[in-house]
């Protein structure tokens, strides 16, 4: 694997966390039916301090992401951009310095 691609690799494992699984539930709510059921609720999403190991249920503060609040930004990174975009990127950019 390729350096990008172990990044992307990283970020997807990551955002598994927050994402719906098959059955709809975002793995960081665990088991609370609030916020995996109700309409109010089931779409904010908070990054919680730790995680628990087996399940990914977000534990400790939700109040102080933290690191966990930057995986919102990773995921934007790899929805916008893929390794052949920056690497044309930066070879232009390149160029153009010289």
């Amino acid at each position: 694997m390729m350096l990008f691609e172990v990044a992307k690799e990283i970020e997807r494992r990551l955002a598994a966390t927050f994402l719906r699984d098959a059955n709809g539930k975002r793995p960081v709510y665990g088991g609370t039916r609030k916020f995996q059921e109700d309409p109010h609720w089931r779409d904010l999403i908070l990054f919680y301090e730790y995680f628990h190991g087996d399940n990914g249920a977000g534990l400790g503060a939700s109040h102080q992401t933290g690191w966990t609040g930057t995986i919102a930004l990773a995921m934007d990174l790899f929805g916008r951009f893929d390794a052949k975009k920056i690497l044309r990127r930066s070879r232009n950019a390149c160029t153009r310095a010289l």
